[in-house]
């Protein structure tokens, strides 16, 4: 029997049905990943299976560093296949972790591959693989198009000339920027000054004025959701215009001076995303570049990430608090790297829940070191005990690999598992035209209504 098989993840009866009956077909909407709209406006014909595979995935290079591989061998100047050849030597060793899944997920559904991934099958799956990517119908529009992708949301700057998204209004599936302005927000960082400089601004209304312009040419493009990293969420009262004034003259800042920057523009960015109906996406919790060596020799980005350990709670809160207050609380979705705060979140959620929007404030789906199983799972287990999982909009890719769409497979199978092992143990009842809806709108109706593309 085939390792990815019918039943993969898929422990009981109930759990088939669900998946199989409901949630297996359902289209995809894919609104939080990092590909490239260039790569899919010009259809880029993929090299080989090293680049498809590889060529920019740091869950990946991670696990290859660990096996004791060297980096020119994994982002370095290597040969292409002697790189792919040390993921596949590595593969055999990465029983218990997703990688494992998610990569023969991929061999199989997009090349028909069954073999199990490693040294000995590594020549044989890297030239049926190129064989297929040889062809059209493995290139980024056609890869999108098999998957049954209604919408993809990129992650864009707010000076992106959204060129690639214009070029791309005729295709089949919709591909939207999504609005991330953390280099206009985060004043504490290396980065703010020259990337103020480059866009030409000079005052702090001159920013928050700019901001504006490229929030509605952005809703113009499609877009119709926001993005936010943060390490945590700040909340501070001042003088926001002062702050921005003392770091043009060159003056270091306070942490509390960052925080009154900080919680001013994502207000202004808020009431913004009010007036036009966004989402806002607050993504908490990176420990981001700890390897000061290897982020000077291959930038961010590149696996050298971790999860940050802080106290989130009183100052989401209360900057969550302060967006009601002046009736500029947009649609938002939380999401923790760090699963300690689960039930921080979803506890926060139900303090601003209001209609007429079905799940207003939404718990986000296991991200990044949480998007796998037992991840997922306890993701979800807090936000049924806490709150409304029928109402969740469901999984999302966060990534940068066109072929990680097989990562909503895996995402509806643990889901239904989870759901079919509640109904199996007589935790809630067989009813089935209930059970349908719940699974649809977790799988994708959730996400259309929540998001209104």
């Amino acid at each position: 029997m085939s390792f990815i098989n019918d039943d993969f993840m898929l422990r009981t009866e109930t759990a088939k049905k669900l998946y199989n009956d409901f949630a297996k077909d359902m289209p995809i909407i894919d609104y939080h990943c990092h590909l490239v709209p260039k790569m899919i406006a010009e259809n880029k014909k993929f090299k080989n299976a090293y680049e498809l595979f590889l060529g920019g995935d740091h869950y990946k290079w991670r696990q290859i560093r660990t096996n004791g591989v060297d980096e020119e061998l994994i982002t370095g100047d290597g040969d292409d296949y002697a790189k792919f050849e040390e993921f596949a030597k590595t593969m055999p060793y990465l029983i218990g972790n997703p990688l494992y899944h998610w990569t023969h997920l991929e061999l199989k559904r997009f090349f028909g591959i069954d073999e199990i991934l490693s040294e000995k099958t590594c020549k044989s799956i890297w030239d049926k693989v190129n064989e297929c990517l040889a062809k059209d119908e493995f290139r980024p529009q056609e890869l999108i198009r098999r998957s049954n992708v209604k919408v993809v949301c990129t992650t864009d700057d707010p000076a992106d000339t959204l060129e690639y998204h214009q070029a791309l209004k005729g295709f089949s599936t919709k591909i939207l920027p999504t609005f991330r302005p953390d280099k206009a927000v985060e004043i504490g960082k290396e980065t703010f000054l020259p990337y103020i400089e480059s866009v030409g601004i000079k005052t702090y209304p001159a920013l928050l004025k700019w901001l504006s312009e490229r929030i509605d040419f952005f809703h113009e493009n499609g877009c119709r959701i926001s993005d936010h990293a943060l390490e945590y969420v700040p909340y501070a009262v001042g003088d926001a215009e002062a702050v921005f004034n003392k770091k043009l003259a060159g003056q270091e800042l306070s942490l509390n001076e960052i925080n009154i920057f900080k919680t001013s523009v994502l207000k202004h960015c808020a009431k913004e995303y009010v007036r036009l109906g966004w989402a806002m996406q607050l993504h908490i919790g990176a420990l981001r570049n700890n390897n000061t060596k290897m982020y000077n020799k291959l930038g961010p980005d590149t696996g050298y990430d971790s999860i940050n350990d802080l106290c989130i709670a009183e100052d989401l809160g209360k900057f969550m608090d302060c967006l009601e207050i002046d009736n500029c609380l947009p649609k938002t979705i939380l999401y923790t790297l760090n699963p300690k705060d689960n039930y921080v979140l979803g506890t926060m959620l139900g303090c601003f829940q209001n209609g007429p929007v079905k799940g207003k404030i939404q718990f986000g789906s296991g991200w990044w070191f949480n998007d796998q199983r037992d991840g997922m799972v306890e993701q979800m287990k807090a936000l049924a005990n806490l709150g409304m999982l029928s109402r969740f909009v469901g999984m999302l890719t966060d990534s940068r690999s066109f072929v990680s769409y097989t990562r909503h497979e895996y995402f509806r199978r643990i889901f239904c598992n989870l759901i079919g092992e509640w109904v199996e143990n007589g935790e809630y009842p067989a009813d089935w035209e209930k059970l349908e809806e719940i699974v649809k709108g977790v799988c994708y109706n959730n996400a259309e209504q929540y998001f209104g593309f």
